[in-house]
């Protein structure tokens, strides 16, 4: 029987990260976690309860209302997330979770509550987890770490796309912006920010298809995999 690994994939906004976990955990038969849904759902939360970020008490209050939790659906052949027993998949890919997002996740405590969710969860291997902090702080001892990256003007590009389809009012200029500032805060924050593992491999995806990203990745995969 074939060992079980962790693979941790960081990297930029809209690189495609969690593209390319699905297609690995589809083929591999790892479970798949989006730690950005995780801070999202968070988000989500402490907008819909008016909760003052900024005040610590209120925070570590709000986080022991909060359950998260990822359930497989069939019909879209992926896990999707659950706040509080709710699927709010769709709604936290809103464009006003994206804009305050990155500030919810730079809190020490917030980092604090998922990830040691995200630990626990990974626990039994056979996962495969992306978002900022998973190679470096979540899964420091990974078999295998991707960090990806690819120029800005394609990020913005995909991101747009990926918006426009839901809000067709939204603007190539407001998804620069965003993109711009995530970046920033995610990799200026004081608690974990975002930086590639020492022994992470890079996958820049600029002139890549999703197969020739796909086709490396699995590779490298089965390299750890034995």
């Amino acid at each position: 029987m074939a060992k079980k690994i962790v693979i941790t994939i960081d990297g930029w906004s809209s690189c495609g990260k969690s593209t390319l976990a699905k297609q690995l955990s589809q083929k591999l038969g790892y479970l798949y976690v989006d730690s950005g849904a995780m801070y999202r759902a968070i988000t989500l939360y402490f907008l819909r309860n008016n909760i003052d970020w900024a005040e610590k008490k209120e925070v570590k209050e709000a986080l022991k209302s909060i359950n998260l939790e990822f359930v497989f659906n069939p019909k879209s052949d992926s896990s999707e997330m659950y706040l509080n027993g709710e699927n709010v998949e769709y709604v936290i890919r809103d464009l006003l979770i994206a804009e305050k997002v990155s500030d919810v996740a730079a809190i020490k405590e917030v980092r604090e509550f998922a990830v040691a969710q995200q630990q626990k969860m990974g626990t039994q291997k056979g996962i495969v987890m992306d978002g900022r902090d998973i190679g470096t702080v979540v899964f420091p001892k990974a078999e295998l770490k991707i960090f990806m990256t690819a120029d800005n003007a394609i990020r913005v590009q995909r991101r747009f796309k990926e918006l426009y389809e839901k809000n067709p009012n939204i603007t190539v200029e407001e998804v620069k912006d965003n993109l711009e500032m995530r970046d920033y805060i995610d990799s200026h924050r004081e608690v974990s920010p975002l930086r590639k593992a020492k022994d992470a491999l890079e996958l820049d995806n600029t002139n890549l298809t999703e197969k020739e990203q796909f086709n490396k990745a699995l590779g490298w995969a089965k390299e750890k995999i034995g």
